[in-house]
């Protein structure tokens, strides 16, 4: 959801910004700095958090999906499509190349807890193939 505060609505904008300033106090020179550069107003942005995965997440996960690869004579990047087929399903598409399988779920965007859902994926296929992936470490939050 987005909200525009133009430059006519000067009281409304100076109010919300003010607000804004008070609650994130940290945040305040670059609220100020904003709003002086704004010819027409500001749009503030409201949508849902998302905790996107963490550094060490994917670094655990790259480190064992590639080891887990060359134990199994594949490549990092077939691997990783293969781990995640696995964890979230995939669908079969017809290319000029022939049928190809591709994951219905990507990891880009993912959250931590489905970084981990494909972490334990990852842990699983590989044990039951006879590769042992540690188990991660648990991170402070």
């Amino acid at each position: 959801m987005e909200i525009h505060l133009p430059q006519n609505r000067a009281i409304q904008r100076m109010r919300v910004l003010q607000s804004l300033c008070q609650e994130f106090p940290q945040a305040a020179p670059q609220i100020v700095e904003v709003n002086l550069q704004s010819r027409h107003g500001v749009t503030l942005e409201v949508k849902p958090l998302r905790t996107h995965r963490s550094r060490p997440q994917e670094n655990y996960y790259r480190k064992w999906c590639n080891g887990f690869a060359k134990f199994c004579g594949l490549t990092p990047d077939e691997m990783h499509e293969e781990i995640l087929c696995q964890c979230y399903g995939s669908e079969e598409i017809e290319t000029r190349f022939g049928v190809k399988r591709r994951p219905i779920k990507r990891s880009g965007d993912t959250t931590r807890g489905d970084y981990s859902e494909l972490i334990e994926t990852l842990c699983r296929v590989a044990a039951q193939m006879g590769y042992d992936v540690p188990p991660p470490v648990q991170e402070e939050e």
